[in-house]
């Protein structure tokens, strides 16, 4: 079946200001077109007369595509959603890369066993759904080409870790991981600003630990760590004052005991925040580095008595906001290895 023959019930006019002559670039922006050719068993597509660089929204899902051609894709030069959920593919033509408007890619529901490198060039690119594929890693530069990522889905694959590249995606807001076979998260999570949701459920016997920067997720709202192997929360959590839904069931957790899990999100990050609080002015214990960014006036605390003791503590009482400094430009000075290494730059 050709495109042409779809266009009578498929195509959508996206802009109507028939008031006045538009010069012929913004005519071309006008006769932009939505094609939706979903659900038609199509295995293979047909060489189309259609002229696809007038295409915003191209909708090939469930069908029993196997390839994408890449003369097809390099075309679509104005394409901005692109849609070929529950399909057979085994991979993405390397052309993707030419879809420099590119916003919504939806792959999931297919057999992909890699993303091409090339998806680095959809700079424009915001949504991506790899749901539901064989995925066993992501491209390395995933983070540090797509700035604009806003959400990630990647759940039911066989992710073993997630590119540590990921920590520079400052615009990202949701990010859900289960289902895979993840050994450990990123370090430098801090860096994630807007993240409001991060699901990393459901990695069953791989996920042990959390990395103690997952407490500077400062929009954090939702958190799900359920079904891990998880034994210790970090006490840096208690710091996450918008958590507002966290769930840690089916985890072999120690701290917090399960008493205080059963009684709710607050019980929770009270415990984690004593418990932080205690190690902090403890001197027979290792300081955690949460407690030694008060030392550095990172953060702010109460001095009582004016105690050494005191001025190294973290009040939960009186801890302040931080958001002035959480921009990209100064989230870096939050992570642990570049604070204490012995030429920090605090040393200055």
């Amino acid at each position: 079946m050709m495109f042409e023959q779809q266009q009578q019930t498929t195509r959508a006019d996206l802009r109507k200001k028939p008031e006045r002559r538009k010069p012929k670039e913004e005519d071309q922006q006008q006769r932009l077109e939505i094609i939706d050719l979903s659900g038609m068993s199509l295995e293979t597509l047909p060489n189309p007369s259609l002229n696809l660089a007038i295409i915003c929204k191209l909708d090939l899902s469930n069908n029993n595509l196997q390839i994408i051609p890449e003369s097809v894709v390099a075309r679509l030069l104005n394409l901005v959603v692109l849609d070929v959920h529950s399909n057979q593919l085994n991979s993405l033509p390397n052309s993707v890369g030419c879809l420099s408007k590119l916003k919504v890619l939806n792959v999931a529901g297919n057999l992909l066993q890699h993303i091409p490198k090339t998806i680095e060039n959809c700079r424009s690119l915001e949504e991506l759904n790899a749901n539901f594929n064989k995925l066993s890693m992501l491209p390395e530069t995933i983070g540090i080409a797509l700035i604009n990522l806003k959400k990630i889905s990647v759940n039911s694959n066989k992710l073993l870790f997630l590119p540590r590249s990921i920590t520079h995606l400052t615009s990202l807001k949701t990010l859900d991981a289960r289902l895979n076979n993840l050994r450990a998260l990123p370090e430098d999570l801090e860096n994630l600003i807007n993240l409001e949701i991060l699901n990393v459920s459901q990695n069953f016997q791989y996920l042990e630990t959390l990395p103690y920067s997952i407490g500077l997720l400062l929009s954090l709202v939702e958190l799900d760590v359920s079904y891990n192997k998880i034994t210790t929360l970090p006490d840096s959590m208690g710091c996450l004052r918008r958590l507002q839904k966290l769930s840690v069931e089916g985890n072999p957790l120690v701290s917090p005991p399960m008493e205080v899990v059963e009684q709710g999100l607050h019980n929770v990050k009270e415990y984690l925040s004593e418990k932080m609080n205690a190690g902090n002015r403890s001197p027979q214990k290792k300081k955690s580095w949460v407690g030694k960014l008060v030392k550095y006036k990172t953060f702010n605390a109460t001095m009582r008595n004016g105690s050494a003791e005191e001025r190294e503590g973290f009040i939960m009482s009186d801890y302040r906001s931080i958001d002035g400094l959480a921009s990209p430009r100064y989230m870096g000075m939050f992570s642990p290895r570049r604070l204490f290494s012995p030429r920090n730059m605090f040393s200055r």
